[in-house]
């Protein structure tokens, strides 16, 4: 499949942040939902005087409610369009944008480049606290109240058993046609010194529809002590949903970091993304 951006275009990268707290999601939604996506592409056909909306391409997906600090996505533009508008862009989409969205940087994008194929994990944190007296109302929008005690140990050791590459079916919304084969890499949880809060790590090449959320709820039942250390891993195992894998809310949830490879790797690693993947078979090697 081919990326290649078509003539006469330049392929601009932005980096961007946002509270999900007031958005249905990133993506553009029929009847007039406010979302991320559509606020940003309205912003900059404004600002831009332009006629036609330029669609962007993201990192990351995110669901009504999840939050970005650094989210990142492409838009293709017109040269004459980039080169008369681009450096007062920024600026202009600052004061355009409402207070819940920032694009933080523009640039031309290297070749080959991808914000959504082109990526090598992202990373998320999910906020969670287990104070019995809920959460710092000051931070209710981005903190999920647990009220049970949390053992994070626990929840670490159950950790362990879901990095590295396998399907995660039991943990995914299925949607047609799309692979849950996901590779793990990071899944660690510690708790603040200061504000007793826990931040659980959570990084992958890619996620598939509510993984986080649905591994997170899966060690919330271990660190409550309502299952053991070994049921997380069990429910991999099995392949399907297990109804006890609560979804827990989002706004506990907020994309961090997306990470690309070097620029000369950019384009390699844009074409084996699209690939669809499969485990080894058993035995194999």
């Amino acid at each position: 499949m081919s990326d290649e951006v078509e003539p006469g275009f330049v392929r601009v990268r932005l980096d961007l942040s946002y509270d999900g707290s007031e958005f249905s999601g990133w993506a553009k939604q029929a009847g007039g939902r406010r979302t991320v996506q559509g606020e940003i592409e309205d912003a900059l056909r404004t600002v831009t005087r332009s006629r036609e909306t330029y669609e962007l391409t993201v990192a990351g997906r995110t669901d009504a409610g999840v939050h970005a600090r650094g989210q990142v996505a492409h838009v293709d533009l017109p040269r004459e369009v980039w080169a008369e508008h681009n450096a007062k862009l920024l600026k202009r989409l600052a004061g355009r944008l409402s207070r819940d969205v920032r694009v933080w940087a523009l640039r031309e994008a290297p070749d080959g480049f991808n914000a959504r194929f082109s990526a090598i994990w992202r990373r998320y944190a999910y906020r969670v606290t287990d104070n019995p007296g809920g959460v710092d109302p000051l931070l209710r929008g981005h903190v999920l109240w647990h009220d049970w005690p949390l053992d994070v140990d626990a929840m670490n050791e159950a950790a362990r058993a879901l990095l590295g590459e396998h399907d995660f079916a039991a943990y995914c919304k299925k949607r047609e046609g799309a692979t849950t084969i996901r590779t793990l890499q990071e899944l660690s949880l510690v708790r603040g010194a200061d504000d007793g809060i826990i931040t659980a790590t959570v990084r992958a090449d890619a996620f598939c529809h509510n993984m986080v959320r649905s591994l997170i709820g899966a060690l919330l039942f271990v660190g409550d002590g309502h299952r053991g250390t070994d049921w997380p891993g069990k429910v991999l195992a099995a392949g399907v949903r297990d109804s006890a894998v609560h979804v827990v809310r989002p706004h506990g949830l907020t994309l961090e970091e997306v990470g690309y490879p070097a620029d000369e790797l950019l384009a390699a690693r844009n074409k084996e993304a699209r690939n669809r993947r499969s485990l080894p078979a058993a035995g194999c090697c």
